[in-house]
């Protein structure tokens, strides 16, 4: 109880004493007015044992509250064989002790306590007022069974109005809970997604690139096999720093500077330029009233991710695109919305084989997750598709719109993404 008490605020400690020493005052006059110092002293200790019953922990409730119902069964019973009986009150703090005792054990005790403490707790609060004298008997037997019974059957209502209202919140909480970590786990699956995944497609695509060489017959010469080596060796150093970011942004989610990056779009040029130096031309247009501007960290990351994820795609299925464009601008006829776009021009059906249309909420159509019309998955295809539910599943999280497919009118594939920004410090100025 102390405990208890330490913990509650300083208000509510405030009115617990005040209202603690109201008890205790009650007690001692309603133990007074037996004339009887051993009775006096035993309706305090009953009492009070009642009352602390309804503050103790919930651990501690089923014994303190056993003890107390055992006790006040005791005094009553020992009251019956004496001559000296409270004249006025028979202990009506007790009393009403022992009817919250009924509603606190049907609130929190499991059935088999509720039945091993309601009863006898019942009988407890009846007997209390045989303490009074024998000529007090008719009027208890006319109204003192209808009171305490209403009584017991209020608690007993109001006991399981509160659990009702107590499983209704944990309900509650623990949706609230398993919604959080199933959004903290979305987040780190998309966050390990995009760390690796690029980097490891371009170690592939290098990969594939050494090993077409040299089965055509022809040993490369030593400078475009140390080339192709040192772009495997780049490109696997940065997976493994990336990895380290992500382990170090596990271990201290308060600090995820390593892996994310800053408040402006400068890192997607380095994407790009990365991108050029594996041997396929890529192109940015980057908007210059976007080049100084700091954005929100969500919008600069799901850019970031946004143009990452959409040429590693291309790396990975384009094997025939000539060119690769990223633009990023911010809408001509509404500064308050930027508009990401990624495209490629590749011209056969392998650079599209992969990467069906995805509808608006980006999660693919049963071909592109790899799986027949049953939703079973289809022999020598792998399961897809998590890089662009991600990404819809970032933009959509910014109130933001994410579309990915063929472009309209000409060969290739096309995301794009259409982002509500935050308004511009300068625009707010005089």
């Amino acid at each position: 109880m102390i405990h208890a008490f330490r913990g509650r605020s300083r208000t509510h400690q405030v009115l617990l004493v005040p209202a603690g020493v109201c008890v205790l005052a009650l007690l001692v006059t309603e133990g007074l007015n037996t004339g009887f110092a051993p009775t006096a002293a035993a309706t305090v200790v009953t009492g009070g044992l009642c009352v602390v019953a309804l503050f103790v922990p919930p651990a501690r409730f089923s014994l303190v509250a056993g003890c107390a119902v055992a006790a006040s069964l005791a005094l009553s019973v020992t009251e019956l064989q004496l001559t000296q009986r409270p004249v006025n009150t028979p202990g009506m703090t007790e009393l009403c002790a022992l009817l919250l005792m009924i509603a606190r054990t049907v609130r929190l005790q499991p059935l088999l306590r509720i039945i091993a403490l309601v009863p006898p707790a019942s009988v407890a609060a009846g007997l209390l007022l045989f303490r009074l004298p024998e000529a007090e008997y008719d009027l208890l037997e006319t109204y003192g069974a209808s009171v305490i019974l209403f009584g017991t059957v209020l608690m007993v209502v109001l006991g399981l109005y509160l659990r009702l209202v107590d499983t209704l919140r944990d309900r509650e909480r623990t949706a609230a809970e398993q919604a959080a970590r199933q959004a903290e786990r979305l987040e780190h699956a998309r966050e390990l997604h995009d760390f690796v995944a690029h980097h490891v497609t371009a170690i592939v695509a290098q990969a594939k690139a050494a090993r077409y060489v040299t089965a055509a017959g022809k040993a490369p010469p030593p400078a475009d096999l140390d080339r192709m080596f040192a772009g495997i060796e780049e490109a696997g150093s940065q997976a493994m720093e990336s990895m380290r970011g992500m382990v170090s942004m596990l271990r201290t989610p308060g600090d995820p500077a390593a892996t994310r990056p800053g408040r402006d779009l400068t890192r997607v040029r380095d994407l790009v330029e990365s991108f050029s130096a594996g041997g396929r031309p890529a192109r940015l247009t980057l908007d210059p009233r976007l080049a100084e501007r700091s954005l929100p960290p969500e919008i600069s990351i799901t850019v970031h991710r946004l143009v990452q994820e959409s040429l590693t795609n291309i790396r990975k299925y384009a094997g025939t695109a000539a060119q690769v464009t990223v633009d990023i601008r911010l809408r001509a006829d509404d500064p308050g919305r930027l508009d990401v776009s990624v495209s490629d021009d590749s011209r056969t059906a392998s650079g599209t084989a992969h990467r069906t249309r995805a509808d608006v909420s980006g999660r693919p159509p049963a071909a592109q997750r790899g799986a027949d019309a049953t939703g079973q998955p289809t022999p020598g295809q792998q399961r897809g598709g998590y890089g662009l539910i991600g990404l819809a599943e970032r933009v959509e999280a910014i109130g933001g719109h994410f579309t990915a497919g063929l472009r309209h009118g000409c060969p290739g594939w096309q995301v794009t993404a259409d982002i509500p920004l935050p308004p511009s410090p300068q625009a707010n100025r005089p």
